[in-house]
């Protein structure tokens, strides 16, 4: 059989392993915890439900052809935002296309599919990689894969931020960049998956890249390159780093731009958590939003904490991932690396999302100390030792509950059995060894050489030394006498690679499939290539003894040799289930605690279902876009209703949400979430005129939600006459002020601005409180008054508001600072309840009450659960007569023919059109319009809309968006293809001189080959 083949068959397996625990772990947990899509309790938790399900609803909508836009404009959402950067932040992970094979109501469970199959990625990813570094036992590999795709930051934080988890997947593959850059090979492939990486998702693929850099560095270091081939390499890694970002910077320049054109949102400041919370996170089934989630299983933790007292292992190597481990630990807690990490800017929510970092690098130490083989005693109990002092000190912590101990107790328990058994399978297999050794004629200078590594020489340290460099043969010697000793082979242990670690078989196998021999490394960088005659045998197969002798013992006690085979074997599989088991349950009770207590800590919202079918078919029973928009409606499910249930509406959640959109929404009296970055509908006649909701779907509130009245009504659909999309507008002054800060206060004046013509009647205010009195002013920058939550539940009397409006007006309230109900006492029709809700986080939107009485005394009556403000001029009376004819006087100058095709717009105005053309669009960077055939210019602004100035000759206006950074990202990736193809040329004409003129090279002392710095 082929080595070629057999090379890569152990890591294979090994990510194969990895990602079957990974899946059985991560569904076994949603089993156990009864969450979707196992069990009726929702996983839509948070942003899970708010953004990424919504967001990739639409990119099923995409592909398939229904949507109402297209790459650079989605009309569902913010009455139109650009949808490059959301698919730049949400939806350009690979994975993200597989919502197309799943039918259009099953959107949540393509997006679970889709978080377990990433999960899953990401253990296969880091089992291959440790397979990389060193040799060692594919099961094991697989098992530690699986750890660190199940950390805590993954199965607390990313599970549900399922765009995280890229960067989850690309730090063991950025890592595997670096490995190909210290060997001078696959230099277009390690381009590509750092394009990948930061395509899929380039916020966490920047955290990754820098956890890849200093691994790279550690590896140099443990190396012992000489300091013109260590450079060489650094360079060869930067250089593919800047040609794989290259290639994904016209999205990621996209990205940042629209994150300088999105609205700030909260400015927060780092602070650390305490000691005892960021130990706690290492244990089993602990949770906290703001703090650490570092655990990787018991198991890989205790081999990380042994690795320094593992006297099998070199000292370098000890020392070298021991202490990366500590400074990145300490990184999390400092404030200058918490922003480098984080991009020099504080996020709003988990302060730790570069902990996945720490994880993999306590996975990758945990490897190094079972690779040397399993720790003698003192070493585990040391760890063992360590594990207790972790625990004494984060029983101290909040976050640790009682359930935890006895998992942590089992775990612990489970770890330690499995090892120790491997560690007598393997002790059984040192004393086959050394009778084939000792019949193979191993002398005791080379076996004592291998006691001077155990003591501590860095000699044997096949991850990198130079002791061998000069010497050839040597590293061989030592190999073979590191086999006597530890006894590696993983298939005589049941499931090992075939060849005793440390061997030299071992180091050939560690590297990948088709590495030639004189790499300069041969996993020890530096050393000389091993000779001919030190050739492994393949891997699956026992080495060939190295004399008959052996032989002829071996067929002298074949009995003996087979029961002691069967022993070794049955104490290896038994490790293998034990270690296998624990890590498994202690995994699946993690997620599953995690799983219950988000519902607990997060908002949580309802997956699809009857509701979301009702609104979105009568959403599709009144669409009629672009003639006119359809309104989801004010009573929202989620952030996002429109990209749910279709329709074209206010309503928006993003990272990305443009300022301008923001503030338009905010001054015409609407609410918003999370800062200002979730922005909602707007229930209101007026703003339906100005941005042409022809109709709007009008629900019961979510049952979903606890605290929504008890309503099952049905879904209506109220229908308007509303001016079309583009309308025409009179000429302002030069020197008139049109932008989104010439909204005044009252966002009733605001309405009429944009509607051009007034409409409203803002009457004076009494408040008075429940016992009749004058309630206190607002300080502060908040005019108005103080209305506080009364002190008995059931209060005899309320808090009033009354005024005078005109008789059969319309009543509005825009109270954003109040929380609680409010409806009207006197009121000729069926009163309306409006619901509203502020805090720190959010504001409430202006709300339809009812009808004035023909006496035109309006009286509201209020209900406040907590104390709040209401504004002065809080009450509009709106005239419905003087809005119906401002609309007709819209339609009868506005565009006869509107078309809108993804980025770009089109209409055909009345001849002679004079002013100024507005687009019922907000105007976010990037439009640039021309009225008829003249050159594109950046859109003007109405207030916050689009605007283009008309001079009586046009006919037609034609606005096109384009991202800003698009053009220069496309730039800035041209260059680095170009680059990229100018690399390839010469390397592919530097091959075929090299092979047309091979150079001689003595047939005894191979050279090492020297890559240059590209």
């Amino acid at each position: 059989m082929k080595r070629s083949i057999l090379r890569g068959t152990p890591r294979r397996a090994a990510a194969l392993l990895a990602a079957a625990l990974t899946v059985t772990a991560f569904c076994a947990a949603d089993a156990v915890a009864r969450s979707y899509p196992f069990g009726p309790r929702t996983r839509a938790v948070n942003d899970l439900g708010n953004q990424y399900v919504p967001f990739h609803a639409h990119l099923w909508d995409l592909l398939h052809g229904r949507s109402d836009g297209g790459l650079l404009v989605n009309w569902q959402s913010g009455f139109g935002s650009s949808f490059l950067p959301d698919l730049g932040t949400y939806l350009s992970s690979p994975f993200a296309l597989l919502v197309v094979v799943f039918p259009r109501d099953e959107i949540d469970l393509a997006v679970y599919v889709i978080t377990v199959l990433k999960t899953a990625c990401a253990g296969a990813a880091m089992a291959w990689l440790l397979l990389r570094l060193r040799p060692g036992r594919w099961w094991a590999a697989g098992l530690l894969g699986a750890a660190y795709a199940l950390c805590g930051w993954s199965l607390a934080d990313a599970s549900y931020n399922p765009m995280w988890l890229d960067g989850l997947v690309a730090l063991p593959l950025l890592c595997l960049v670096g490995e190909w850059a210290l060997d001078g090979r696959r230099r277009l492939l390690g381009v590509l998956v750092v394009a990948l990486a930061w395509i899929a998702n380039f916020y966490t693929a920047y955290m990754a890249t820098l956890g890849a850099g200093l691994f790279l560095l550690l590896r140099l270091w443990l190396s012992g390159l000489p300091r013109r081939r260590a450079l060489a390499a650094a360079g060869r890694a930067t250089a593919t780093v800047a040609l794989g970002v290259g290639l994904a910077a016209p999205l990621v320049t996209v990205v940042y731009f629209g994150t300088k054109h999105a609205y700030p949102g909260r400015v927060t400041h780092f602070t650390p958590v305490a000691t005892q919370d960021l130990l706690a996170r290492l244990l089993p089934t602990t949770y906290g939003f703001a703090s650490p989630a570092l655990f990787v299983g018991t198991t890989a933790l205790l081999l990380a904490l042994a690795l320094p007292f593992h006297r099998a292992a070199p000292v370098r190597v000890r020392a070298g991932w021991s202490l990366l481990v500590a400074a990145v630990a300490l990184s999390l807690q400092w404030t200058p690396t918490h922003l480098a990490w984080h991009a020099f800017a504080t996020p709003n929510g988990s302060p730790y999302r570069q902990t996945f970092v720490l994880c993999a690098l306590l996975v990758v130490a945990a490897w190094h100390t079972l690779s040397y083989g399993v720790p003698a005693p003192r070493a585990l109990a040391a760890a063992t030792a360590l594990l207790a002092l972790v625990a004494a000190v984060a029983s101290r912590s909040g976050l640790v509950h009682a359930y935890a101990w006895p998992v942590l107790l089992l775990s612990t328990a489970g770890a330690l059995t499995g090892l120790l058994l491997l560690r007598r399978a393997e002790a059984a297999e040192a004393v086959e060894a050394a009778g084939a050794g000792g019949a193979g004629g191993v002398t005791v200078p080379e076996a004592g050489y291998g006691r001077e590594a155990e003591a501590g020489d860095t000699t044997g340290d096949t991850t990198g030394d130079t002791g061998a460099v000069g010497r050839p043969g040597l590293a061989v010697r030592v190999r073979r006498a590191e086999a006597v000793r530890s006894g590696a082979a993983a298939t005589a242990s049941g499931g090992g690679s075939g060849r005793a670690a440390g061997s030299s078989a071992d180091v050939d196998d560690g590297r990948e499939a088709g590495d030639g021999p004189g790499d300069g490394r041969g996993r020890g960088v530096g050393e000389d290539p091993a000779p001919a005659e030190a050739d492994p045998a393949p891997a699956g197969e026992d080495p060939a003894p190295a004399g008959a002798g052996a032989a002829t013992a071996g067929r002298g006690e074949p009995r003996a040799g087979r029961a002691r085979a069967r022993r070794r074997v049955g104490l290896a599989g038994l490790a293998v289930v034990v270690l296998v088991g624990a890590q498994l349950g202690e995994a699946a009770a993690t997620s599953a605690v995690a799983t219950r207590l988000r519902l607990n800590h997060l908002d949580d919202y309802a997956s699809w279902g009857d509701r979301q079918r009702e609104q979105a078919k009568a959403v599709s029973e009144a669409d009629g876009w672009p003639a006119h928009r359809t309104e989801p409606g004010r009573e929202q499910t989620v952030g996002n209703d429109p990209m749910v249930v279709g329709g074209q509406g206010a309503q928006y959640y993003s990272s990305l949400t443009a300022d301008v959109l923001s503030r338009t929404l905010t001054a015409l009296g609407g609410g918003w979430t999370s800062r200002g970055r979730n922005v909602q509908s707007l229930d209101n006649a007026v703003t339906d005129a100005v941005f042409s909701v022809g109709a709007r779907v009008h629900s019961p509130p979510d049952q979903h939600q606890r605290w929504n009245p008890r309503d099952r009504g049905p879904v209506t659909v109220s229908r308007q006459d509303v001016p079309p999309l583009v309308t025409v507008r009179p000429a302002t002054a030069p020197d008139a002020r049109t932008g989104v800060s010439a909204f005044g206060p009252s966002p009733y004046r605001n309405q009429e601005l944009l509607l051009g013509s007034r409409v409203y009647t803002v009457p004076a205010l009494t408040v008075r409180t429940g016992d009749g009195g004058r309630p206190a002013r607002a300080p502060g920058d908040r005019p108005g008054t103080l209305v506080e939550a009364p002190r008995a539940k059931a209060a005899a009397h309320r808090p009033t508001i009354d005024a005078q409006c005109p008789a059969r007006s319309e009543v509005y309230l825009w109270a954003p600072h109040y929380s609680g109900t409010a409806r009207l006492t006197d009121s000729p029709a069926k009163p309306l309840t409006g619901r509203f809700t502020s805090d720190a986080a959010k504001i409430a939107a202006m709300q339809r009450l009812g009808t004035a009485p023909v006496s035109g005394h309006v009286r509201i009556e209020l209900a406040p659960t907590r104390t709040g403000t209401v504004p002065d001029g809080a009450v509009g009376c709106l005239d419905t007569a003087r809005l119906r004819t401002a609309v007709r006087g819209l339609k009868a100058t506005g565009a006869e023919e509107v078309t809108v095709s993804d980025g770009t717009v089109r209409a055909r105005l009345p001849a002679g059109s004079t002013g100024t053309a507005v687009i019922a669009a907000p105007r976010i960077a990037g439009w640039r319009c021309a009225a008829d055939g003249a050159a594109a210019e950046p859109a003007r602004t109405h207030f916050g809309l689009i605007a283009v100035p008309l001079d009586g000759s046009a006919t037609s206006v034609t606005c096109t968006f384009h991202p800003p950074g698009l053009r220069l990202g496309a730039a800035v990736g041209g260059a680095s293809l170009l680059t990229l193809v100018l690399l390839g040329t010469l390397t592919a004409v530097r091959r075929r001189r090299t092979a047309r003129h091979p150079a001689l090279h003595p047939a005894t002392r191979p050279r090492e080959r020297i890559t240059s710095a590209l």
